[in-house]
């Protein structure tokens, strides 16, 4: 069963137009970076999502897409795709690979590395949008939302009138927005009966005054964030991310690793 999660200071916006400005910068083929955040920034960076530890033979911390790039014989670039650098070269790549029966989150960065992004974006009171794609099961409840082992209804996340309410649409996806300070992106998510809070990436945020935006699409198993120069050369120093430099023409889809495909 899921609870309705505390929004904090999250306060829903039926005004969407406030983030109808990122549509008229995207540009490109899907999956391309300036498909999923805006272009026109100085910078960009790309941050590799954690891949969870594999077993009991790890201390349970997250591991890097280097340490699995060790382990397969494959290199990390800009570009590397998860199904090419989860097996070693000559083992046939699909869409759904696993190393050791891991993989990182897709659409989500996880709690740890969105609070050192977070850190590196601004002060926890700057002003900020968040939009969140509609069709998360967890939103909507029974019965978008499946219990195992349960017949339980699940209500929805989220009020009624905004489930029913407008829409930030953009190329692919539709958006639900709000509005609060940049420390509230944390609040995203939602609680299980048995008291674990899972934190969801906003599927796009941005300072108020479009400084930056960050992309967590969830077809995606990396966050896209761009900025200024300085900004997006703080991301890439950051010992406490994987982050690599990419350009709004950059492709991300399967076949963009043309290294180690």
């Amino acid at each position: 069963m899921i609870v309705v999660v505390d929004l904090g200071e999250l306060r829903w916006r039926r005004d969407v137009g406030v983030g109808e400005w990122i549509g008229e910068r995207l540009g490109g083929p899907f999956g391309y970076v300036g498909s999923v955040v805006p272009r026109g920034y100085a910078a960009y960076a790309r941050v590799l999502h954690p891949v969870p530890a594999p077993g009991p033979s790890f201390d349970g911390a997250p591991l890097r897409w280097a340490d699995v790039c060790r382990a397969t014989g494959r290199r990390l670039h800009a570009l590397a795709q998860w199904s090419a650098i989860a097996v070693p070269p000559g083992v046939p790549i699909t869409y759904d690979a696993r190393w050791r029966d891991v993989a990182p989150d897709v659409g989500n960065l996880g709690r740890a590395a969105l609070d050192t992004l977070l850190g590196l974006l601004g002060a926890p009171g700057t002003p900020c949008f968040f939009a969140l794609w509609e069709g998360f099961g967890w939103i909507h409840g029974s019965p978008a939302v499946v219990v195992v082992g349960s017949d339980e209804e699940v209500p929805p996340e989220l009020p009624r009138e905004v489930l029913d309410g407008p829409r930030l649409r953009l190329p692919h996806r539709d958006h639900i927005v709000f509005s609060g300070p940049l420390r509230d992106a944390v609040r995203i998510g939602h609680t299980y009966s048995w008291g674990e809070f899972a934190t969801q990436s906003p599927t796009l945020f941005w300072a108020a005054d479009r400084s930056w935006c960050v992309a967590s699409e969830i077809d995606f198993d990396s966050t896209l964030v761009g900025g200024s120069a300085e900004l997006v050369a703080a991301v890439l120093g950051c010992p406490d991310l994987e982050a690599l430099p990419v350009g709004p023409d950059d492709s991300l889809r399967l076949d963009g690793d043309a290294v180690n495909l």
